[in-house]
C-alpha cells in the first residue's frame, strides 16, 4: 500500500483540528458558538481556509452530528456488551444510559436531539431523533428491540387499534427497520413487525425522548426531588405496557 503523502498527512490533521476545536466550541458554548469564523479564531487561520475541508457551515455540523452520535453509540454498545443476552436488560440498559448521557452532556443533547431544522444547522440531516433507524444510535436501539421481538411474546395493539393517519407512516417505517435487523443479522420473522408493533416501538421513544428532553432543559412541570424514581417509574410503565418484566 502506498504511503500516504505529505499533504494527506496535514490534510487529515487539520481536518482533526477543526473537528476537534468545533466540539470545544460546542461543549463550553453550545450549538450556536459552532461557527466557521470562530473555529478559524481558535485555530489561528483564516475563516476561507476552513472551506477546503467544509462547504458550508451546515456541512460542518452535520459532520460534528455524525460525531456526537457515533460517540454516545459506542458508549452505549460497551455497557450493553458486559450484560446478557436478554433484550429487556438491554433496551432499559440502553433507556437509562442515554438518559445519564444526555444529562452530562447537554450540549451535545441540544445539538443533536434538540435543534430544529433551519437554526442550528439547516442541512437535511441537522435534526436526529430516530429519523435515521441507520445511524449508529438508532440502530442500537432497533436491534435491541429486534432480539427482544424475536424471544418475546409482547403485548401488542392489533393494527385495527392503529390510528388510520399513522398508518401509512408506520408502513413505510417498517421497511427501514426491517433493512436494519436485517444488515444486523437478526433472524427475525417479519411478520412480527406489524403496524401495531410499529405503533408501539415510536410511542416508546417519543415518550422516552420526551421525557429526557425536560428534565435535561429544567421544563418538568414540577420540581423534581427524586428525579432517578421518577425516571425509572416511566420505565416500568413502558415495560408493562408490552408485557416485559422490568429488571
Amino acid at each position: 500500500m502506498d504511503k500516504p503523502t505529505r499533504r494527506g498527512r496535514v490534510r487529515v490533521a487539520t481536518d482533526q483540528d477543526i473537528r476537534r476545536t468545533a466540539r470545544t466550541l460546542l461543549i463550553e458554548r453550545g450549538p450556536e458558538a459552532v461557527t466557521l469564523r470562530a473555529i478559524a479564531r481558535e485555530l489561528g487561520i483564516t475563516a476561507p481556509a476552513l472551506y477546503r475541508y467544509y462547504g458550508s457551515r451546515d456541512d460542518l455540523v452535520e459532520h460534528l452530528r455524525l460525531d456526537v452520535i457515533a460517540d454516545l453509540a459506542a458508549e452505549l454498545s460497551e455497557e450493553i456488551a458486559t450484560l446478557t443476552d436478554d433484550g429487556g436488560e438491554q433496551l432499559f440498559a440502553i433507556c437509562r444510559g442515554f438518559r445519564r448521557w444526555a444529562l452530562t452532556h447537554t450540549k451535545e443533547f441540544t445539538l443533536v436531539f434538540a435543534s430544529p431544522t433551519g437554526d442550528v444547522g439547516s442541512a437535511a440531516g441537522s435534526v436526529t431523533t430516530m429519523q435515521r433507524a441507520s445511524e449508529p444510535f438508532g440502530r442500537i436501539f432497533l436491534v435491541t428491540a429486534g432480539r427482544i421481538l424475536a424471544t418475546h411474546q409482547l403485548t401488542i395493539p392489533s393494527a385495527e387499534a392503529v390510528p388510520v393517519e399513522l398508518r401509512q407512516d408506520l408502513s413505510a417505517f417498517q421497511s427501514e427497520l426491517l433493512s436494519v435487523l436485517h444488515q444486523s443479522g437478526i433472524e427475525f420473522p417479519p411478520d412480527k413487525l406489524n403496524l401495531g408493533t410499529t405503533y408501539v416501538m415510536i410511542q416508546f421513544w417519543a415518550r422516552l425522548y420526551g421525557h429526557i428532553t425536560l428534565e435535561v432543559f429544567g421544563n418538568y412541570p414540577i420540581p423534581l426531588s427524586k428525579p432517578d424514581a421518577v425516571f425509572d417509574a416511566l420505565l416500568a410503565d413502558l415495560a408493562r405496557e408490552i408485557g416485559l418484566s422490568l429488571s
